[in-house]
C-alpha cells in the first residue's frame, strides 16, 4: 500500500545512453532535417530491422473474434526457427517496403538495400536512416 500511497513505482526503469561520437549533434541535425524537410527530388526511407522473430504455429486453429467474444487460441505453439526482417519507411508516404530473411548478415541487409534500389523510381536519390547495427556494413569483396 506504501508504493501507491506515495507514488512508488519501483518496478519502472528508464535507461539511456550518452553518445561519445563528436559528431552527435550535427548527425542528429541531419536526420532531423530529414524529417522535418525531405529534399524535394530524393525519397527517405528510415530503415531499421527487428531479429529473432520466432515463427510459431498454433497448435490449433486461432478461433477469430465474435461480437462479445474475444479472439481465442491455445497456449501451445510449435517453434519454426527464426527470422529477419528488414524494413524502410518512407517518411512522406508511411509505405513501408520490407523483406523476410533466414539469417541477419551484412549480406542479407546487401540484398535488401538491392530491393530498395528496385523499388526507388529513376532520378530520385534516396537518403537512408539508419542506426548503427554491424550488420549494416559491406561484407569483404562484395563491392558497394
Amino acid at each position: 500500500m506504501g508504493e501507491l500511497q506515495f507514488g512508488l513505482k519501483p518496478h519502472q526503469v528508464d535507461t539511456f545512453k550518452l553518445s561519445s561520437d563528436p559528431q552527435f549533434i550535427d548527425k542528429v541535425r541531419d536526420v532531423v532535417g530529414l524529417y522535418l524537410d525531405p529534399p524535394e527530388s530524393a525519397l527517405v526511407l528510415c530503415v531499421d530491422e527487428k531479429s529473432q522473430i520466432q515463427a510459431l504455429d498454433r497448435s490449433a486453429p486461432v478461433l477469430p473474434i465474435m461480437p462479445g467474444m474475444p479472439e481465442r487460441r491455445t497456449h501451445d505453439y510449435f517453434r519454426n526457427g527464426v527470422t529477419t526482417l528488414f524494413a524502410a519507411l518512407d517518411v512522406a508516404t508511411g509505405e513501408v517496403i520490407g523483406s523476410i530473411h533466414r539469417r541477419h548478415r551484412a549480406m542479407e541487409f546487401k540484398k535488401f538495400l538491392a530491393k530498395l534500389d528496385k523499388h526507388v523510381p529513376a532520378g530520385l536519390d534516396i537518403h537512408l536512416i539508419c542506426d548503427n547495427c554491424e550488420d549494416h556494413g559491406v561484407p569483404q569483396g562484395a563491392g558497394a
